[in-house]
């Protein structure tokens, strides 16, 4: 069990019901151990929690907020081991669907952990991702969609560990050609890109009217690396793109992911943590120009825990988004916090 990162907040409106669609569950424990000490952020942040797997995330969930359910995401986790390698992927989807199950059992609770399942596949293979995208459905009938990640930049220390990703994947035809698999299954997609590349993604939901895809922390706004010092050079451009995305109604997005180092928040691995309070502060300008153009029943908060431990533990980072939310209805509050992320991934409360 990892330890908290800081000292515990009263929790604010402990009652709101909360869907939390974005966490993962890993165990890094021997991979970490084996490597160098970590230079890039994300690295940092990972190592506070090496193991997170269904205990630890049930600490989260239970530490004082009223998560009903949550929604996995995939991270490489638990793949199979044997086999072709497309379908390798595959073995995330089990072993979600195996916290799921213990979840369902009711033994640790009403609260339904990984009630969605979002796993991977390689959609350059065309139409031959089909084949693989069923495995997936097979392996749960909680499976709701992929993720295939597509963050890149010419500046490699932006990403660290994670630039390996090539440029402009959610362009090429092949990738395109799988895509078109996705919604006659009745299958999602998130999109994790960084902020610079948030016109593929548009491109990308303009010729897919028909599939719905989720746009994953905010389009990831960058401080860090070369973008050093320009997050407010880069808010107006950031800006623009959430508004020309949110013109395509099947397009929605998650409030979340700016508690990790790419956003540049001087927040990130500070000591003594910082309040839910300041970090509401700094998130605040991003989230309420989603909400603005999107509507709240198109976004939804999210966790992304455990990258997001970087800079809070779980009770805060939902202080923080309950103290943004303040200014809205109890139904653009229900939206925000449980009803968007029901209505995309299909989770019944």
């Amino acid at each position: 069990m990892r330890e908290a990162t800081g000292p515990r907040e009263v929790i604010l409106e402990p009652e709101l019901p909360i869907v939390d669609p974005h966490h993962h569950l890993w165990d890094l424990s021997a991979a970490l151990a084996a490597m160098p000490p970590p230079t890039h952020g994300f690295s940092q942040a990972v190592r506070r929690a090496p193991r997170y797997l269904f205990d630890e995330l049930l600490a989260d969930i239970k530490s004082g907020h009223n998560v009903r359910a949550t929604v996995f995401i995939e991270c490489h986790s638990m793949y199979r081991s044997t086999g072709p390698d497309e379908f390798k992927p595959v073995g995330e989807t089990e072993f979600a669907n195996g916290v799921a199950a213990m979840s369902a059992s009711g033994t640790y609770g009403d609260v339904r952990a990984c009630a969605g399942i979002v796993g991977t596949a390689d959609l350059r293979q065309g139409a031959r991702a089909a084949d693989v995208l069923e495995a997936h459905m097979a392996a749960s009938t909680r499976f709701r969609g992929i993720r295939q990640s597509a963050p890149h930049d010419p500046d490699p220390d932006v990403l660290g560990p994670l630039a390996r990703f090539e440029s402009g994947l959610y362009r090429r035809d092949d990738f395109r050609e799988g895509f078109a698999r996705l919604a006659p299954l009745g299958l999602s997609f998130d999109a994790f890109v960084l902020e610079p590349q948030l016109p593929d993604v548009i491109d990308l939901a303009r010729a897919f009217p028909e599939t719905s895809i989720v746009l994953d922390h905010v389009g990831v706004p960058l401080g860090l690396a070369s973008y050093a010092g320009r997050r407010e050079e880069r808010l107006p451009i950031w800006r623009d793109n959430i508004r020309e995305l949110a013109k395509s109604p099947n397009v929605f997005v998650k409030l979340g992911g700016m508690a990790n180092v790419f956003s540049g928040f001087p927040s990130f691995m500070s000591d003594p943590p910082t309040p839910s309070s300041q970090l509401a502060a700094q998130w605040q300008p991003y989230f309420e120009t989603c909400i603005d153009a999107f509507g709240p029943a198109r976004c939804m908060f999210e966790s992304n825990f455990p990258v997001d431990i970087g800079s809070c533990d779980y009770d805060v980072l939902w202080n923080a988004f309950k103290r943004i939310a303040a200014r809205y209805t109890a139904d653009e509050k229900t939206s925000l916090f449980s009803g968007a992320a029901s209505n995309f991934y299909r989770v019944t409360l």
